[in-house]
């Protein structure tokens, strides 16, 4: 069973930077294709980008150019580096591995104008 911790959320003006981090613990936490995706208030839950087991991404067209997803395989730990931040980016933002289907507890990135 995979576990997924995030971390590095919080508050930052309009323009700033943050990095979220997303920790896989437990059996079957090897290399898989992992996400990042994110729930806004009144909005359904949005795909932000992906790194699969090649290390290829994949970016939505919101992020493309500002957001940066890598991977330290051992340290098993995916990141997520959000430059140029906007308000429209405020959102929890969720960890997803894929060969197990699992999600995290999700971490608030809120975004000052």
């Amino acid at each position: 069973q995979v576990q997924l911790a995030e971390s590095g959320g919080g508050l930052v003006q309009t323009g700033g930077s943050l990095r979220l981090s997303c920790v896989a613990s437990g059996t079957g936490r090897g290399i898989s294709a992992m996400g990042w995706y994110r729930l806004a208030p009144g909005k359904q839950r949005e795909f932000v980008a992906l790194i699969t087991s090649g290390d290829l991404r994949r970016y939505s067209d919101t992020v493309k150019g500002r957001f940066t997803i890598s991977r330290d395989t051992d340290k098993n730990t995916v990141y997520l580096q959000m430059n140029s931040l906007e308000p429209g980016d405020t959102a929890v933002y969720y960890c997803y591995h894929d060969a197990s289907s699992t999600w995290g507890q999700g971490t608030q990135v809120t975004v000052s104008s």
